[in-house]
């Protein structure tokens, strides 16, 4: 599997297939003899690799080396494991995941020293310096571009034990959906017949009963890997976020009358997490989903999510080093451009002009607003920014853009610095829908 991994430039699932035949062989060594330089079985890979603990072994399954059996081969050795865990690493430096180099030398370093084999250990110390330099020379770690997912659900009764299942697909690095879908369907086209396949062209709930049973539909969504918050506490640096990828997730927008836009109040966005049989990168290039979660958020919600990923572009690009002059002032411009102003204001006017009727929504009020507060002074971060890295040529340019922040600011301002009344706030809501008369009165507060 390695070896058809390698010639079809799949290091990383080729490195995975070298990690799990070492740990299978550490189990095998592990049994005949207490060696405290060797790995005392999966479990010491699993720092790796989540999945390798699938290789623990009980005696049944591991044959001693006077029966006949998979471990009669010759990496059942001392040698044999070091041989894999090279090649592993190997891999691993094509890939580019340059920290899963390090987990594996951990393991190989004890037994070159138990060994004293000082040449070994030298090459492996300047393998080690080698791809640390890499990790560090690296300004951000999007110059490693590590995959690409899809959702691929499988609908009829042609697919057989595929019917209804959905698996995560990882493709190469910048895949478009409209390669993955092309090749998926040329594929399946060859066995079943080109008037057979069809692709599902939405994200939507497939309802099978509205399908023709003599064909064989493909849905194809792109996901991306989710991480609750207290994961990201752990998953820090670019790799972090890129590798041991269990969870997945995609958004689809839709209305309460069918259609998948609307208007900003009618705006609904559902989120599907998707959570793998094994975490990515694995042995193979297709995982299996085993559970999936459904999140729907109101429009207030969908424009929280919207503000604060306007916010964090804002963030990335003001605080870049070396800094992007080109990135910043494209940002700038989609955040306080005369020709975008309306985009952040009409989310402002739509959900913060009135207090809304339902208290359940007073916690989203109040969050939409703070997330405002924060788009203004990222604006702001930006633009001061902005000013330090400009040629004599741009200053109208940026003095505009200072403009047009200026104006928004001040059309926002009314929106965003009052707050719901702890009078309004503390009402039930039976008595808020029954006295109209006490809501406009709270609503001529000066907040």
């Amino acid at each position: 599997m390695a070896g058809k991994h390698s010639e079809r430039g799949n290091h990383a699932e080729a490195a995975h297939c070298l990690v799990h035949s070492a740990a299978l062989v550490a189990e095998y060594l592990n049994m005949l003899e207490d060696c405290r330089y060797l790995p005392i079985g999966c479990v010491t890979f699993q720092h790796i690799s989540s999945n390798v603990l699938e290789e623990s072994a009980v005696s049944d399954d591991i044959l001693s080396p006077e029966e006949e059996g998979i471990c009669a081969g010759k990496y059942f050795s001392e040698v044999g494991l070091v041989g894999l865990l090279e090649q592993a690493a190997t891999s691993f430096h094509m890939a580019s995941m340059y920290e899963a180099i390090n987990e594996v030398y951990k393991i190989l370093l004890p037994v070159h020293e138990a060994n004293r084999d000082f040449k070994k250990l030298a090459t492996v110390h300047g393998k080690l310096q080698d791809a640390f330099n890499k990790i560090y020379n690296q300004s951000s770690g999007w110059e490693r571009m590590f995959g690409t997912y899809f959702r691929v659900g499988f609908y009829g009764c042609r697919f057989g034990d595929l019917d209804e299942q959905e698996f995560v697909y990882k493709e190469p690095s910048i895949t478009k959906l409209a390669e993955i879908s092309y090749r998926l369907e040329e594929f399946y086209a060859e066995r079943f017949g080109d008037d057979v396949v069809e692709i599902i062209k939405d994200s939507n709930h497939v309802d099978k009963n509205k399908l023709d049973p003599n064909k064989a539909y493909l849905q194809i969504t792109y996901v991306e890997p989710f991480f609750d918050t207290y994961e990201l506490k752990e998953r820090i640096t670019y790799f972090d976020k890129n590798y041991n990828l269990r969870t997945f997730m995609y958004c689809t927008p839709f209305t309460l009358d069918g259609r998948a836009h609307g208007d900003l109040h009618e705006q609904y966005k559902r989120k599907s997490i998707l959570t793998t049989s094994h975490a990515f990168p694995y042995i193979k290039t297709r995982v299996n989903v085993i559970h999936k979660e459904e999140i729907i958020l109101v429009p207030m919600e969908v424009a929280i999510e919207d503000m604060q990923k306007k916010t964090q572009e804002l963030a990335f690009a003001t605080h870049q080093e070396p800094a992007d002059a080109k990135m910043l002032q494209m940002v700038l411009q989609g955040s306080v451009g005369t020709t975008v102003n309306q985009g952040p204001l009409e989310v402002a006017q739509v959900f913060l002009s009135d207090i809304p009727d339902d208290p359940k929504l007073y916690r989203h009020h109040n969050k939409l607003r703070l997330c405002f507060k924060d788009f203004t002074k990222r604006c702001e971060d930006a633009l001061r920014k902005n000013k330090t890295l400009i040629g004599p040529d741009q200053k109208e340019y940026h003095k505009e853009m200072e403009r047009n922040y200026n104006k928004l600011k001040e059309s926002l301002g009314p929106l965003i610095t009052r707050k719901i009344p702890q009078l309004y706030r503390t009402l039930p809501a039976a008595g808020l829908q029954s006295s109209k008369r006490q809501r406009m009165e709270l609503r001529k507060c000066k907040y």
